[in-house]
């Protein structure tokens, strides 16, 4: 979840696309944790049609937050590629930004890793990778991407998870250097590190493979074969796990086990490949200024002050002090358009906002440019 815009160039015009997802995303996410938090428990039934749908999709939430920061990350990176690793503006973007996101990981929620960090180390883990890659260039980039995303997914549920899901690399995070609050038994992990930069790394793949691949994304047959992949695994993702695992004879590792992932990874690149054909078709039409896609370019904006107005961060008071699991079906639709509202109007006026609070905001930006040796 970043705010960078995403200037990329292409014979048509910018790939709209990254950031439709990402407006959808944040938009979802927006009235799913509005619902979440204020629905009261009686009407919480897997048997009602319409909540199930709504549980159902808000599943994919996540998964789409965190792809497309690999695919947008990646993208931009591998076009100065030419530079050497530390000379890569990007690289230096890179490092700033999972400083940044912990930060505000800590900030919002200091007993809680959620996804925030989940993105910082997905870009971290994405910086690493591609050292290896400038280093040792035995195979293309995204099989890099490809064969770390397997991994993780492979490894979920595994070698790495113990009790409550937990894994020793985040229990020690937690404890010991992100979340510093005592033994951590309270401690929620929303958004564990395995499987969640899995979807970072698949991320990543598209976005080496659309810059591999440029002069054939805007041709029908782009979108077409990610839909085509993208069914296969959310239609039978349990089928070809559990064929992988007999051809190879791994039965005993069970990677089949990650075929719930692979469903939602599925669903993203299906979700993705409609939004290509749609940027393919009616991109030109569509104007760099349209608010639709600058609610995509704003994300961690609306991440940060949506936890402070719902959950109560920094202030200690928020919505779910109010209506905690305490609204009716009714109720809390409306209550959810309204909370998703504000942050679209918020967004309209952001620009303004920002330059009223330039004072404040233009030192600690150059602070940081500086720090990390991004400024231009």
């Amino acid at each position: 979840m970043t705010e960078t815009v995403t200037k990329i160039k292409t014979p048509k015009s910018r790939l709209k696309f990254i950031d439709m997802a990402r407006s959808m995303a944040i938009l979802l996410m927006l009235e799913g944790h509005f619902v979440d938090n204020c629905l009261a428990d009686v009407y919480r039934d897997e048997s009602n049609s319409i909540f199930f749908i709504w549980q159902y999709i808000r599943g994919f939430t996540a998964p789409i937050f965190l792809t497309v920061t690999g695919l947008i990350f990646v993208y931009l990176l591998i076009r100065n590629q030419e530079s050497g690793y530390l000379k890569n503006i990007r690289i230096r973007k890179g490092y700033k930004r999972v400083i940044e996101l912990i930060f505000w990981g800590y900030i919002v929620q200091w007993y809680a890793f959620h996804v925030l960090e989940a993105i910082a180390f997905g870009i971290l883990a994405i910086l690493i990778i591609y050292g290896l890659y400038k280093i040792i260039r035995v195979i293309p980039l995204w099989m890099y991407f490809f064969v770390a995303g397997v991994t993780i997914f492979g490894l979920y549920k595994y070698v790495l998870t113990y009790h409550g899901g937990k894994t020793f690399l985040e229990e020690g995070l937690m404890n010991g250097i992100l979340k510093l609050h005592g033994s951590g038994r309270d401690a929620k992990y929303w958004f564990p590190i395995i499987p969640s930069i899995g979807y970072t790394m698949f991320g990543a793949m598209l976005g080496a493979l659309l810059h591999d691949l440029k002069d054939h994304v805007r041709n029908w047959y782009f979108p077409t074969i990610m839909f085509a992949i993208g069914a296969l695994f959310y239609l039978f993702a349990k089928d070809i796990l559990h064929g992988i695992d007999v051809f190879f004879g791994m039965e005993s590792f069970k990677f089949v086990t990650s075929d719930s992932i692979y469903v939602k990874i599925g669903m993203v690149f299906m979700e993705l490949s409609v939004l290509v054909f749609i940027d393919n078709k009616w991109g030109d039409k569509i104007r760099e200024g349209n608010l639709f896609l600058k609610v995509g370019q704003n994300t961690l904006t609306i991440y940060v002050l949506h936890m402070i107005i719902l959950y109560g961060s920094f202030f200690g008071l928020g919505i779910n002090d109010r209506y905690y699991k305490n609204l009716g079906p009714w109720e809390v639709t409306i209550g959810a358009a309204l909370f998703v509202a504000f942050f679209v109007i918020l967004i309209r006026y952001l620009d303004k906002i920002k330059s009223s609070l330039s004072f404040i905001l233009v030192p600690i930006k150059k602070f940081f440019d500086r720090l990390f040796r991004v400024g231009r």
